[in-house]
Order: structure tokens, then sequence, then C-alpha cells
């Protein structure tokens, strides 16, 4: 199991507290931290005790623009409804699919927001999608 460690200031950060203030809870035995040296470190379930809720992690997400060439409108209609119409999980956030069909130049464009694992699926569906299509 990973065990995620903070430091005062990140703790004082993400909780929009002062320095002070963090150093004072650890203190006061209101939050348990543990001493390395001349600083202290705020395990991930330590903080979670402090504010009764789970810590909050940083996402990273994508953002991928597909351009998809020689594509009608009833093409691109129903690539775009496959997409839109795929299974959401419960991931927070939501992976976003947003599609625009340019008539003029027989292009769709696909944007894709997700997270790295979910825009690596999504995008090997949009290259089965559009060669199946071809």
């Amino acid at each position: 199991m990973q065990q995620d460690w903070y430091s005062v200031e990140q703790v004082a950060d993400r909780l929009g507290l002062h320095v002070r203030t963090v150093r004072g809870y650890v203190r006061d035995g209101r939050l348990d931290a543990v001493r390395i040296g001349k600083q202290y470190r705020i395990a991930r379930a330590d903080l979670e005790a402090l504010t009764g809720r789970p810590a909050p992690t940083r996402g990273v997400e994508v953002t991928s623009i597909v351009d998809v060439d020689a594509v009608d409108a009833t093409g691109a209609d129903r690539i775009a409804s496959v997409l839109t119409d795929l299974p959401r999980g419960t991931e927070d956030p939501a992976p976003r699919i947003e599609t625009v069909h340019d008539p003029a130049r027989a292009r769709l464009k696909i944007v894709i927001i997700a997270r790295i694992d979910e825009t690596v699926e999504l995008l090997r569906f949009v290259r089965t999608l559009t060669e199946d299509a071809a």
C-alpha cells in the first residue's frame, strides 16, 4: 500500500492555512506527524483524520484533438453519436468528448479531455472507428 507524506507547507497550502497554524496543530496533538530531522511529515491518513474527508489528489488530464479527413455529414454523425453514447465510468471527472464536423472541408474534429489512461483507450477506439469507416 502506498503511503503519501506531506510537508507542513504542503498541508498548509492544501487546507488554506498558515504554516504556523499547521505546526500548532502538530504540537497540540490535533494532527499526527513524524519528525524527520528538523521537519515534520504528515501522512495522508492523518490529514484525512484531521479534516474528516479524503485529502485532495492531484489529477492529470490530457486534451487531444483528432482530425478525421474525408468524412461526409452522415459518417460524422455516426462517429459522433457512437463517441458521445459511450458509457461513462464513475471516474471524477468523467471523460469529455466533443465533435465538430466541417462539411466544406469534409473534416471531423474530435476533442477528448480525460485522464491519461482513459485518453489512450478512447484514442484506440477512435482509431478503430475511423479505420472501419474508411
